[in-house]
């Protein structure tokens, strides 16, 4: 057991901050006329009688809450299946489209992943641009902000007092990435776990999606927190339904390495969809592995390369053969 839990967790290495329906036994009386019926007491719903659904499963309707209430231990179990099935429906139907902030807001292309690698985020504004948008501005002689054209900052104070400006406008962007600051204490900041989730949570209610991110890492890695894979979880899938692709890729390795592969791949399939490598080479290590069929990867596979087509661009190429030159 260890062995293979040992293996699973090797296979799936999530990243970090930087089913069918089954048949159900409880159905919606319906009277011979064709009106819906209470589960319980068999009234028939009316223009005077308005019968409410379950609101967990949305499988039985009831004419009140005391019918609900004596109905309740015979619908419970079919009751919970449905409910965790309409999840996975959400969860798996959901975030199948990039963030946008994760889109060149000069070139509107998707930006590569992953993000640190391929564009700048500029404090000033807060705006991610990508590195071919920001060579082309540097070939016309623009060494300031690419995008609002705010002079860049002088240092390490200075771009902390940037950020702390962005911070006290309620900016989303700037409070999770100073509280990103914070986890590694950076910008002459002292490490401060605690003060980074507390950030975080702040940044995660006005919106921020990579901040939910953040509290999943944090919470599974137990950093400034109490450890709780669950918890991470619940963060992960917040972020995942709304287009964050780690936290996808994240949901695949915590599927995987309770060995629940199916579950797994189905993530997986979505991130590399969305040009998530890790996931690509996953899945073709699971498929190795026997626990994912041929055409699963090669569906994978094609979606990678058709979003690696998606973010392509001529200043990008011009950016990376830079790069790569000097060794960055």
């Amino acid at each position: 057991y260890l062995a293979r839990r040992a293996l699973r967790r090797g296979l799936f290495p999530v990243q970090s901050h930087g089913e069918s329906t089954s048949n159900m036994s409880c159905f919606v009386p319906v009277a011979d006329d064709g009106y819906e019926a209470c589960a319980n007491c068999g009234k028939q719903g009316s223009d005077t009688v308005k019968l409410r659904n379950c609101t967990a499963c949305r499988l039985v309707k009831y004419c009140g809450v005391d019918c609900q209430r004596a109905h309740r231990k015979q619908h419970k179990k079919a009751c919970k299946q449905r409910a965790a099935e309409l999840k996975d429906e959400q969860l798996y139907s959901q975030g199948h489209e990039r963030l946008e902030g994760e889109f060149c807001p000069i070139c509107t292309l998707p930006i590569p992943l992953r993000l640190d690698e391929h564009s700048a985020l500029n404090i000033c504004c807060m705006k991610r641009v990508c590195r071919g948008c920001d060579l082309a501005a540097r070939k016309r002689g623009m060494e300031d902000c690419p995008f609002c054209r705010s002079p860049r900052p002088a240092g390490d104070a200075d771009e902390l007092a940037m950020i702390q400006a962005r911070v006290a406008k309620k900016d989303p962007v700037a409070i999770n990435l100073l509280g990103q600051k914070y986890i590694f204490g950076e910008l002459g900041l002292q490490k401060d776990t605690r003060m980074a989730v507390k950030l975080w949570e702040e940044a995660a209610e006005i919106g921020s999606i990579d901040a939910l991110f953040n509290l999943g890492l944090a919470h599974e890695r137990g950093e400034g927190v109490k450890q709780d894979m669950a918890e991470g979880a619940e963060f992960y899938k917040k972020a995942a339904m709304q287009g964050h692709v780690k936290s996808r890729n994240n949901l695949g390795c915590l599927e995987g390495q309770q060995g629940n592969f199916n579950r797994a791949v189905r993530h997986f399939l979505i991130s590399a969809k969305m040009g998530n490598k890790n996931s690509l080479e996953i899945i073709q290590k699971i498929f190795m592995a026997g626990h994912a069929t041929k055409e699963q990867y090669a569906q994978a596979l094609k979606g990678y390369q058709e979003a690696l087509e998606e973010m392509k661009s001529h200043d990008r190429d011009e950016a990376k053969r830079l790069r790569d030159e000097r060794g960055l």
